[in-house]
């Protein structure tokens, strides 16, 4: 009992939607006493458990309601379209009232809402006023009410639905314009807010007079995006009655189901972190579309960008929250290899450039100047960097902005090198203007940075897969040498780093890395020994002294990717282990002088 009455003396949340501004919480109002008129006295029965049979006898035997609870339900009904407006959003709310004002539709607000609206000038109709009932609860029962409902869901058109609500005073409300208390908001802030606190942010009245609107698409206009403001005034300067204003319910009615499913989506993930864990047994993602592309892969194909509106996803930055400062606008597949460099770059915790082709890194390479990292990563590849995403973890300087733009290509040290994006932090002013100069197409991106986390989802026909993202660093793994040569601190170093870029490196994956650089990979090839021979031809004369990084085990290693990696002068590989052939590839390794760590777990990457 203490614990409720403590409860009931905390600040409250539910009215949120009234007032101007969105505290973590808010005094509870005073609740007027509740009308009892009309409905049956029961003597002393605050503590019963009243069955149905008790129910129905007690409805059989009570006297009649009094005229006041069903023909004076609240303030009669002017007869003017009215509107109802309950925000938690004011955004144009003063525009939109003057505007409904002018085109004399009488206005019917809630709490905090009223009070801007008669802050405005504009003439306001409480609901407490429509209803006859004050609000409680904390403000929890404002709306829940037939005068409100009845007059949102009558169907204009059939006459025992107008007696039903002219037997009880009700009015039409023709219009509904809402939307819900800031959920997202609240339980994504920092530091997280009590389990109480969400809960009382979880809307109720909202979506009820949201969906039913919705449903009575064919007379009520149901808005939930301030955005949608003044097409609504257009359509209502042409009149309510044409066929263009009934195609526009519709599309509003869509909006206003999908506004309350993305919002109900939230709570869901919200309470499902709160009593469970994993997979959660139903889910449903809200997404937001942010832009529709020109096409998708390929041009036959169409395609979108949306961005996702889980909880999870609110703080975590990367690509797809991401400022376009110049350039192009972005397609399908700069999307997918715009992520792809960011995620690698941000996963490498010193000064890091990193340079990605068809999502596959072809470039790697930190150093404390970004402009020699710069440098290393096009020489990993510069065939494969021409045309290709570079990304950095470190703000853009003018210094580095004039190295990317007039960087020639190792290649004939004469042609520019040409890039789709470059992603980074952030920019200094100065930079900015310089790299802007490099090419009016080239697209210029900041971004929060984001190293693979969170959830990772990814469909197949008729079905999603669910897993944790491949946030695995060095750092957390054991490295174990399992062979005869020891591995110098150098080598330790360049393991590790090599280990790390070969996750994000499509399977099967070999890197091939020496002092803080790539210097050549192999990817995607169906079996192990060619992603081999790739990375080696790519390293080519600097291959001596290197080492090579495996995303998984080696199958064979006598005359296959072991001793093939062994006789081109690798001098340390890093592999999961696990096969049953083990042994053969510490034995090939001793026989070259060859250090040999094993990492037991595995970066596959499809």
């Amino acid at each position: 009992m203490a614990a409720m009455q403590s409860l009931r003396s905390a600040k409250s949340v539910a009215s949120v939607r009234s007032e101007a501004q969105v505290p973590a919480a808010v005094q509870p109002r005073a609740v007027a006493k509740p009308l009892l008129a009309g409905r049956p006295a029961v003597a002393d029965c605050s503590s019963l458990l009243v069955g149905r049979a008790t129910r129905q006898m007690l409805r059989a035997t009570a006297a009649p309601p009094s005229p006041s609870s069903s023909s004076a339900t609240g303030k009669a009904s002017t007869g003017k379209p009215r509107a109802l407006i309950s925000l938690s959003d004011k955004t144009n709310l003063d525009m939109l009232v003057k505007g409904l004002k002018e085109l004399g539709i009488e206005i019917v607000s809630t709490g905090g809402t009223a009070t801007t609206i008669a802050n405005s000038g504009v003439p306001c109709t409480k609901v407490e006023d429509v209803t006859g009932f004050p609000e409680m609860l904390d403000g929890r029962v404002k709306t829940l009410h037939p005068a409100v409902h009845g007059g949102i869901l009558a169907i204009r058109d059939k006459p025992e639905h107008m007696a039903a609500i002219a037997a009880h005073n009700i009015g039409t409300i023709d219009l509904v314009i809402v939307n819900l208390y800031p959920f997202r908001k609240t339980v994504t802030a920092t530091p997280a807010p009590a389990f109480e606190v969400g809960v009382e942010n979880i809307d109720i009245g909202g979506p009820a007079m949201i969906r039913a609107a919705a449903k009575n698409m064919a007379h009520v206009a149901v808005v939930v995006d301030p955005a949608d403001y003044p097409e609504l005034l257009e359509q209502l300067k042409k009149g309510s009655g044409s066929a263009e204003f009934a195609e526009f319910r519709k599309r509003l009615a869509w909006k206003a189901f999908q506004h309350c499913s993305s919002y109900d989506a939230q709570v869901a993930e919200w309470l499902w972190k709160q009593v469970g864990s994993g997979p959660a047994p139903q889910m449903t993602v809200p997404l937001q579309l942010e832009a529709t592309l020109r096409y998708g892969e390929n041009p036959h194909q169409a395609a979108a960008f949306y961005t996702d509106a889980s909880l999870r996803e609110a703080t975590l930055g990367g690509v797809a929250t991401s400022v376009v400062h110049w350039g192009k606008e972005m397609s399908y597949n700069n999307y997918l290899d715009a992520d792809a460099a960011y995620q690698c770059c941000c996963d490498y915790t010193e000064p890091t450039c990193v340079i990605v082709k068809h999502t596959n890194p072809c470039g790697i390479a930190s150093r404390g100047d970004l402009r020699e990292a710069y440098r290393l990563a096009v020489r990993a590849d510069p065939i494969s960097a021409f045309g290709g995403i570079v990304a950095f973890n470190r703000p853009v300087d003018a210094d580095l902005a004039r190295e990317i733009r007039e960087f020639r290509s190792p290649q004939d040290n004469e042609t520019k090198m040409f890039y789709e994006i470059v992603i980074a932090p952030g920019y200094t002013p100065e930079g900015l203007e310089v790299l802007k100069g490099k090419s009016k197409n080239l697209r210029i991106l900041e971004a929060k940075a984001r190293a693979p986390s969170g959830l990772s989802l990814r469909q197949v026909a008729g079905g999603w897969l669910w897993q944790d993202a491949d946030s695995l660093q060095p750092e957390a793994i054991t490295f174990t040498c399992v062979s005869e040569a020891k591995p110098t601190q150098q080598q330790l170093e360049d393991l590790k780093f090599a280990w790390r870029a070969v996750k994000h490196v499509k399977s099967n994956a070999i890197t091939i890395a020496k002092e803080g650089r790539l210097l050549g990979m192999g990817s995607g090839q169906p079996n192990r020994v060619n992603s081999v021979r790739i990375a080696l031809e790519k390293a080519g004369a600097e291959v001596g002294g290197s080492v090579l990084a495996s995303d998984a085990f080696f199958p064979f290693s006598w005359n296959d990717s072991v001793e093939i990696a062994c006789k081109a002068g690798v001098s340390a590989i890093v592999h999961p282990g696990g096969s049953l052939r083990d042994q053969d590839a510490i034995d090939v390794c001793n026989k070259y002088g060859v250090v040999l760590l094993t990492t037991g777990v595995r970066h596959f990457r499809h």
